[in-house]
């Protein structure tokens, strides 16, 4: 087989056999393809270290909109590759050995995070009484109640909640399940929220066309989209006067900032975020570090006169 049948049968594979998401698939076939493009060659069986070396060169000067790839995007890239020749392996296919390519080393990735007075104003910025003001409101509780990534919130369906436990499973990614939990904020303005939709739509976060807002939701039956939501909290950062960019991301952060500020230990703040991996974690060491400098300040050099 060619190598383009074989990406395409990985690609297969990822999605079937792994679970991987369709987003997951798409990027996968986008840095693949990149790869093949560029290398040209026909057979796995030509892809050797130097091969990798002279590739890695090139995306470290590849301009995209007149910016370079970050090393991040750089190493997704080289992930993507390195998973398709551990899959070749696999099918017996001779190759360079994935072991044999490391990735590069990129600077700790810094988080953005609302302070305490930022998240109030936004959190308080839809304050209407209309249906659109109340589904915003629910959406900026929940992101924050439970550090929902913007595409497990846009997947939720009215049935997955329940408001009287107040937690629900989420599906995320790689296909894996977890608990996430209500603050009673949160579980209120949902309350509030569904207590005015008067449709039959499954989705637990719809468009709603525009008009008079105060007359009975007629809402379009289109669930709410990733850059939907984005849209969203944008408006609301700007009437909140936050002047920085915030996105869904950054209440996701701003819940796990949360949580450690008030003495969660990062292991279970792993486990609500949904991390794999306790490394992706310790991007809120920012966190940590600033505990650290109290517990300095508070008990170094005490003794000293």
């Amino acid at each position: 087989m060619n190598i383009e049948s074989l990406v395409q049968n990985y690609l297969e594979y990822l999605e079937i056999e792994r679970g991987r998401s369709r987003k997951t698939t798409e990027n996968y076939r986008h840095y693949l393809d990149r790869f093949l493009k560029w290398a040209k060659v026909n057979s796995p069986n030509q892809i050797d270290a130097d091969l990798v070396r002279q590739y890695r060169l090139y995306l470290n000067r590849l301009n995209e909109n007149n910016n370079p790839l970050k090393k991040i995007t750089q190493n997704y890239h080289i992930i993507a590759l390195r998973n398709f020749l551990r899959y070749l392996a696999k099918q017996d296919i001779k190759t360079l050995a994935a072991e044999k390519i490391e990735l590069a080393k990129q600077a700790p990735r810094e988080v953005e995070f609302l302070e305490a007075d930022e998240l109030e104003r936004l959190l308080k910025s839809p304050a209407g009484s209309g249906p659109r003001d109340l589904r915003d409101r629910a959406i900026l509780e929940l992101l924050f109640s439970t550090g929902l990534r913007v595409s497990e919130l846009c997947g939720l369906n009215r049935d997955s909640l329940n408001l009287d436990r107040g937690e629900f499973s989420v599906r995320g990614k790689g296909e894996k399940i977890r608990v996430v939990f209500l603050s009673d904020t949160a579980r209120s303005a949902l309350k509030n929220y569904l207590a005015g939709r008067k449709d039959v739509e499954s989705a637990l976060f719809a468009r709603i066309p525009k008009g008079n807002e105060k007359a009975q939701a007629k809402y379009d039956n289109l669930r709410l989209t990733a850059r939907s939501v984005q849209r969203i909290i944008k408006r609301y950062s700007v009437i909140a006067g936050i002047t920085r960019k915030v996105t869904p991301h950054t209440l996701r952060h701003s819940f796990a900032t949360d949580l450690l500020n008030s003495g969660a230990d990062i292991r279970s703040v792993q486990a609500m975020l949904g991390h794999s991996s306790i490394t992706t974690t310790q991007v809120y060491t920012h966190v940590t570090d600033r505990q650290l400098k109290e517990i300095h300040r508070n008990f170094h050099g005490k003794k000293r006169k």
